[in-house]
C-alpha cells in the first residue's frame, strides 16, 4: 500500500502483510463539545485501521487526547481540570457513535507527566532544551532539519510563544511555570509547571508505539508548529519516530449560517442527530483523505441520497458478480476513498451485492443491509410528523409521510405513537 507522505512529498509504501503497523493520530484539545471537523481525523485513520487489518497486519491505533493545554485554562478558568475530564467524556461519546470501533488506545496527556518530564529532561541533559525561569524552552537552533517537514526556512519561522527570557524567538516552550489562574499543576527538575502541547505528543506516541512507528496523522493544520516541533523533538533525542506522515485535509464549513469566527459550527453530536452515523460516514468518502472537504446542508442531503441509493440495492434480490481487485487497488493506491464510493455505487447499480456488503462493512456502513431498524434521519422525520399531528398541520404530517416513503419506509399510525415498516 502506498500513500501520501508530507515529509518527502511522495507516495511512500507500508511495509507488506503482516508486518505490525503503529498509527498515532493527534486527537483534539478538549476544552467544548468537538465540532464535525474534529471527527475527520478520527473517521480517516480508523478507517485506516480497519483496512490493514482486512489486508492482514496486526495494526495498534493511538489516538491522544490532549486534557492539558492553554485553551483549556482560557475556556475554564479555575475549573480546567473538570473542565477536560467534562469534554473527554463528550468526545468518547460522540466518536463512538459512529460506530467503527474505537482506537486501541487514547491516552491522556496527563497520565503521562513522568514520561513527559524524563524525555524534557534528556533534552535538556543533552543540549537542545534549556530553562529559562521556570520554563523549559526547546533550542530550535540546534537541530539542523527544523523547518523539513513543514517546508519552512529555520531563519524564516516566526516567534511561536514571545518571552523575553528565550535565547531565541524561535524557540517553543516544553515545560510552562504555573501562572496564578490555572488550578494545575506538576512538580518537576524546573518547579512546579505543566507540560506545552508538542512535548506531550512526543511523550504519548513512545510511550504507546515505542521510539519507531509506521504512521503519524493528523489534521493539515497540524503540520506546523506542533508536527514540525514533535519530529524536532524527538528525533533530537535519537528517536527515530514516524516514517510517514499523514495529513488530512480539513474541512470547511460553507453553509450562510455557519462561522468558525462566530462560533456557531455544527458538532458532531448535531450531526449524529441529526443526520445519522451512514450519512455522516458517506458525507466523509465523498471526498480524497487529503483534500479538504465542504460541510453544509447541501453536502448532507446529498450524502444521504447516496445512502438511501446503497441502502435500495441491497434490498433487491439480482445477483451478479463484482470485481473486487479495483476497489483493492484504489485503496492501495493513497486510499482514495471517492473512487472506492464509485465502485461500490456501480455494483449497487449492477446488483453485485456480495462485494457491495464487503465493501461497506470496511467503511463500518454494513448497517446499509439491515432492513429491521430505521436509519436515525427517518426516525427523525417521523418524530416531526407527529409534531405536525398534533399541531394540525396535516399538510406538513403529509408531505413527512411522503419524505419517509421515498426513504423506503412506511410510517403508520399506533396507539402508542407510530411505527415504520420496511416497503415492500
Amino acid at each position: 500500500m502506498r500513500v501520501q507522505d508530507t515529509l518527502t512529498g511522495t507516495l511512500a509504501e507500508l511495509p507488506a502483510p503482516p508486518e505490525p503497523i503503529g498509527i498515532y493520530v493527534c486527537g483534539p484539545t478538549v476544552y467544548q463539545r468537538a465540532h464535525i471537523g474534529n471527527a475527520r481525523p478520527f473517521v480517516v485513520f480508523t478507517w485506516l485501521a480497519r483496512w490493514l487489518r482486512a489486508k492482514g497486519h496486526d495494526v495498534r491505533l493511538v489516538h491522544n487526547i490532549t486534557d492539558v493545554n492553554d485553551k483549556i485554562y482560557e475556556a475554564a478558568p479555575g475549573r480546567s481540570a473538570e473542565r477536560a475530564l467534562e469534554a473527554t467524556s463528550w468526545y468518547l461519546e460522540d466518536t463512538a457513535r459512529f460506530g467503527l470501533g474505537m482506537p486501541d488506545s487514547q491516552p491522556l496527556a496527563t497520565e503521562t507527566i513522568a514520561e513527559i518530564v524524563g524525555l524534557i529532561d534528556e533534552l535538556v541533559r543533552s543540549g537542545h532544551a534549556y530553562p529559562a525561569e521556570g520554563d523549559v524552552y526547546f533550542r530550535v537552533s540546534s537541530f539542523p532539519t527544523y523547518g523539513a517537514l513543514s517546508g519552512q526556512r529555520p531563519e524564516q519561522v516566526e516567534e511561536q510563544e514571545p518571552n523575553p527570557a528565550k535565547e531565541d524567538p524561535r524557540d517553543f516552550a516544553l515545560w510552562k511555570a504555573t501562572k496564578e489562574d490555572e488550578d494545575t499543576s506538576w512538580e518537576s527538575p524546573w518547579g512546579v509547571g505543566r507540560p506545552g502541547w508538542h512535548i506531550e505528543c512526543s511523550a504519548m506516541a513512545a510511550k504507546e508505539l515505542g521510539t519507531e512507528f509506521w504512521v503519524h496523522g493528523g489534521g493539515l493544520d497540524l503540520v506546523f508548529p506542533h508536527h514540525e516541533n514533535e519530529r524536532a523533538q524527538s528525533l533530537s533525542v535519537g528517536h527515530p519516530f514516524a516514517r510517514i506522515w499523514m495529513h488530512n485535509g480539513m474541512l470547511r464549513f460553507t453553509g450562510e449560517k455557519m462561522s468558525k469566527s462566530l462560533g456557531n459550527v455544527t458538532t458532531i453530536r448535531e450531526v449524529l442527530d441529526t443526520w445519522g452515523r451512514e450519512t455522516a460516514l458517506l458525507f466523509f468518502l465523498t471526498a480524497h483523505w487529503r483534500k479538504p472537504i465542504d460541510f453544509s446542508d447541501e453536502t448532507m442531503t446529498a450524502a444521504a441520497a447516496q445512502a438511501e441509493t446503497l441502502r435500495n440495492a441491497l434490498r433487491r434480490e439480482t445477483r451478479s458478480r463484482g470485481d473486487w481487485d479495483a476497489f483493492d487497488e484504489v485503496l492501495e493506491d493513497d486510499f482514495n476513498t471517492p473512487a472506492a464510493l464509485a465502485i461500490l455505487h456501480e455494483w449497487a447499480r449492477t446488483g453485485a451485492l456480495e462485494e457491495l456488503r464487503r465493501g461497506l462493512d470496511v467503511f463500518g456502513l454494513g448497517s446499509l443491509a439491515d432492513r429491521s431498524q430505521p436509519p436515525p434521519e427517518v426516525v427523525t422525520l417521523a418524530e416531526a410528523r407527529i409534531g405536525a399531528r398534533a399541531s394540525r398541520d396535516f399538510a406538513e404530517a403529509d408531505r413527512l409521510r411522503d419524505e419517509i416513503a421515498s426513504h423506503g419506509w412506511e410510517v403508520r399510525d399506533v396507539a402508542e405513537g407510530y411505527e415504520l415498516v420496511p416497503r415492500a
